[in-house]
């Protein structure tokens, strides 16, 4: 089935032209969008209170901006709860454990499989599918995290992101066995001759085997 122009294929667009997996960007800018506004707006809601307390409040790396957001009085409501609970396990002399997943844990692996299943459909060559891909090729393409995700998510792969996604990871291999090739004593003028991307290669590889989400 072809593929429309609506804001997965817009936002993968945009996504493609920055630096890392565009998944990555994707999901790190949606997901801090999705908190803070759910901080702002949604404070109210029931049953994300009830989830967000059930999960003993965000996890670290979601906790980590609370202090700076714009509504005080939401992150002053949704952590007298957890402070609640935890005085009462501590009273107790219980570690307290979370009985569910951080909310925005949840969402980002919402958008994550929206965006991977949106992926796995451009498998013919419609005037919009061929556009996606020639946007993507262009980018680094999914880290590695991402597209291990994509394989558990779809049986079937579209040919044309298994033959990139396959030739960029060979690829990085190939860069980094050079970079720590003539990394040795004595190379220094042929590691001099990389180019600026071969010569911190490294941090590419970093990006590709933790993804760059924040």
């Amino acid at each position: 089935m072809a593929i429309d122009k609506h804001i997965n294929f817009f936002e993968l667009e945009k996504a493609c032209q920055e630096e890392g997996c565009p998944l990555c960007r994707i999901v790190t800018d949606r997901t801090w969008r999705y908190l803070d506004n759910m901080l702002f707006e949604h404070i109210s809601d029931r049953p994300f209170r009830a989830a967000h307390r059930s999960a003993g409040g965000f996890c670290r790396e979601h906790s980590k901006n609370l202090s700076s957001f714009r509504d005080g009085l939401a992150v002053a409501i949704l952590g007298r709860d957890i402070l609640e609970d935890r005085i009462e396990s501590f009273k107790k002399n219980k570690a307290w454990k979370p009985k569910a997943l951080c909310p925005v844990c949840a969402e980002q692996q919402r958008i994550e499989n929206e965006y991977l299943s949106f992926l796995a459909e451009t498998r013919g060559q419609s005037p919009e599918e061929l556009e996606l891909q020639k946007k993507f090729t262009a980018s680094e393409g999914l880290c590695a995290p991402h597209y291990e995700a994509l394989l558990r998510l779809s049986k079937k792969i579209p040919l044309w992101l298994k033959q990139f996604q396959e030739q960029k990871f060979e690829k990085l291999l190939e860069r980094v066995n050079r970079f720590i090739d003539l990394s040795a004593y004595g190379k220094q003028d042929q590691f001099a001759a990389l180019s600026e991307s071969d010569q911190v290669v490294w941090k590419e590889l970093a990006r590709t085997l933790r993804g760059t989400i924040q």
